[in-house]
């Protein structure tokens, strides 16, 4: 009964171990190669379970995710010669994986190496052929789209990959410009700031003498239609004077010379040197 169970228990380790050596799984986020004495019998096997000859295969996954390859900062000249430092990256994912097995041995390491030359190559070029300006915000898209499509035609000869995406993080000047450029930049924005306030005072002058101008102006029309007022005033009052005199002359006169007398005088101090028979006096005389 003993030699029965190690038996049982022996064909099944047996049976694992065949199992193991024969079968392999190959996840959705993988890709893989079949080989046979080092050379590739079956490339690009799907996602499942497989079946492969024990000693006699040998199975290479690589991982069929979308990878990055993020580059160390890297100097380059415009086409200015003005020297600019660029950090950067790539996108990039398995397309053929035999190929990208026979370029690299299926090393990451190898294809980041590689393509990061072909990446840095590509960014010297097209920053020697474009401006500071253009680099920097005028062409930058055009810039990373033509570069992209120029590498990802290489990485898929050379390597079997294709190139998703290649950005620029960030374009920094170098340590030995970047003070010189910021003084220039501050002179700049110096001299514009005066031309701005020489023009702001220009147009302050120009305003305030519109409006000393216009000032003058409405002072004069003001003027004017008051002398206007005033005047039809006196003669609206000259013309109610005249024809309350002529409705009773002696009454108006009686009452003109009342008026004479309250004005002259109200002042203790006046003095004045009349005739008594003077006409300013003629109704203190009469006595009915």
């Amino acid at each position: 009964m003993k030699n029965l169970s190690f038996s049982i228990l022996f064909l099944l380790l047996i049976a694992l171990l065949v199992g193991s050596q024969t079968l392999y799984v190959v996840k959705e986020t993988e890709r893989a190669v079949v080989l046979k004495f080092g050379e590739i019998v079956q490339d690009d096997v799907q996602p499942g379970l497989h079946f492969k000859i024990p000693v006699m295969n040998e199975v290479k996954k690589f991982d069929a995710r979308i990878l990055t390859m993020d580059s160390r900062p890297q100097r380059y000249l415009t086409l200015e010669k003005k020297a600019v430092i660029v950090d950067s990256y790539v996108k990039w994912k398995i397309e053929n994986v035999s190929r990208f097995y026979q370029a690299t041995s299926g090393d990451e390491f190898v294809a980041n190496r590689v393509l990061s030359s072909r990446v840095d190559t590509g960014l010297r070029n097209q920053f020697g052929e474009r401006t500071m300006h253009e680099v920097v915000s005028g062409e930058r898209e055009e810039l990373m789209t033509e570069l992209r499509d120029r590498i990802d035609t290489v990485a898929k000869n050379e390597l079997g990959i294709t190139i998703v995406d290649i950005r620029v993080k960030r374009i920094d000047l170098p340590p030995d410009v970047s003070e010189s450029v910021y003084q220039r930049m501050r002179t700049e924005r110096e001299r514009e700031a005066r031309e701005h306030r020489s023009k702001g005072l220009e147009l302050a002058e120009g305003i305030r003498a519109d409006a000393d101008r216009q000032q003058v102006v409405l002072e004069a029309e003001a003027q004017r239609d008051a002398e206007m007022i005033r005047g039809d005033g006196d003669a609206q009052a000259a013309a109610i004077y005249a024809d309350a005199y002529t409705q009773d002359p002696d009454f108006y006169e009686f009452y003109r010379s009342l008026q004479a007398y309250r004005e002259s005088f109200s002042g203790n101090g006046d003095l004045f040197v009349l005739k008594p028979d003077s006409e300013f006096f003629q109704y203190f005389k009469q006595t009915n």
